[in-house]
């Protein structure tokens, strides 16, 4: 059996953090939908700009 190349493994990371990123919304409470797992997550910059803009 062949392995599975490093792009192929990286796509899986990929959706199954958003997957696991919307399930954790679910989780607090927040209304989400199947679009919101296909969605680009924020990077961790653009987190840091808003919360720093919120203080």
């Amino acid at each position: 059996m062949k392995t599975p190349s490093l792009e192929a493994k990286k796509a899986y990371c990929a959706k199954t953090r958003r997957s696991n990123y919307a399930a954790s919304l679910r989780l607090e409470g927040y209304e989400v939908t199947e679009s919101d797992a296909a969605r680009e997550l924020p990077s961790r910059e653009a987190v840091l700009r808003a919360y720093r803009k919120q203080a």
